[in-house]
């Protein structure tokens, strides 16, 4: 078994894809997983254009480059939070409108059925992103509060996503969500409560992201041993926690790449992610997908990091055995 490594473009959308592909080649990867944003998987031109996924596949093409998953993260953000004046920079303009919460969550809604039906004509099966929620806020439980809320927290996220996920269905493509801070399901116990929330269908599942769990102190491994006929994708990301006294888990708002944080991410490798284990277990799962590296270290040229980042990964991936290790020695 060889995974594909990608590369998740979603950290290099100021550069035009055909940049963006000559780099990801010349870096060593396999294939991009495209960004819906930017210059690199435009949804409404996906669905309206008849030969825009074409012209988009004859552009990876020309790099020798793959695509097997697509990222509607921006626009899946704002179907279930709460809006405000932060989400016009994420949202495409048409999505975003006159800024109305309530047009704003249908909106981007719509966007993410389109997003489904953009997936089927690109030949994608999966699209990784993220579903917001209104939830969030109510983390820390002062004021105090009550279970009903979190409850209709996940009934009106499965109220909102079904129609989605109807579509996904229709479209034969699943829902990878990236299991996250922010997000309806940000760990193990939320991830089973968004599960039941849709009842269990097939179109909803993650995109493993070990990344965003370390650092909470999940362990990542677990995750994928708790849920293996759910990793429909997987990022390669690291992160690594750096207390010392002075900081805290919170970052004490702080933004990402200051040295006073206490966790950060990481190029994969440098922190504190034990991959050889997430290989491990991936192989238990019999996952066969892209291992998609999502580069992100605020102190690192990106450049450097990517191309290190493709190196790490096809060095640590590898096949599981086929035989028994003392199979030599077994009776005849």
């Amino acid at each position: 078994m060889s995974r594909p490594v990608t590369l998740f473009t979603g950290q290099w959308a100021d550069l035009p894809l055909d940049d963006m592909a000559r780099k990801g080649r010349e870096f060593g990867y396999d294939g991009l997983e495209l960004a819906c944003w930017g210059d690199h998987f435009n949804v409404s031109e996906a669905v309206n254009d008849d030969g825009y996924t074409e012209a988009k596949r004859e552009q990876l093409d020309r790099h020798d480059l793959q695509c097997l998953a697509i990222s509607g993260h921006l626009v899946g953000q704002a179907v279930c939070d709460t809006i405000d004046s932060r989400h016009k920079s994420i949202l495409p303009e048409h999505v975003w409108g006159d800024g109305n919460p309530n047009g704003v969550n249908k909106r981007a809604a719509e966007e993410m059925k389109n997003t489904a039906r953009a997936a089927q004509r690109f030949g994608v099966e999966v699209v990784n992103g993220f579903t917001g929620s209104g939830i969030w806020p109510y983390l820390y439980s002062f004021p105090p509060v009550p279970e009903s809320t979190i409850e209709a927290g996940f009934a009106e996220f499965a109220a909102r996503w079904n129609p989605i996920l109807d579509v996904f269905g229709e479209c034969g493509v699943r829902f990878a969500l990236e299991v996250h801070p922010t997000e309806i399901a940000f760990d193990i116990y939320t991830a089973h409560r968004a599960l039941e929330a849709v009842g269990h269908r097939e179109e909803f599942g993650f995109n493993f992201d070990p990344s965003h769990l370390i650092w909470q102190g999940v362990d990542p491994v677990e995750f994928i041993r708790e849920f293996p006929d759910r990793i429909y994708h997987v990022h390669v990301k690291d992160a690594i926690v750096t207390l010392n006294g002075r900081s805290g888990i919170l970052s004490s708002h702080l933004n990402f790449g200051d040295s006073r944080r206490g966790w950060d991410f990481r190029s994969p490798g440098r922190g504190g992610v034990n991959f050889e284990e997430i290989i491990r277990a991936l192989n238990d799962i019999n996952y066969a997908g892209p291992l998609s590296v999502e580069w992100e270290d605020a102190r690192m040229n990106r450049e450097h990091g990517a191309r290190e980042a493709c190196e790490f990964v096809k060095k640590l991936d590898f096949a599981p055995s086929n035989v028994a290790f003392d199979a030599a020695f077994a009776d005849s």
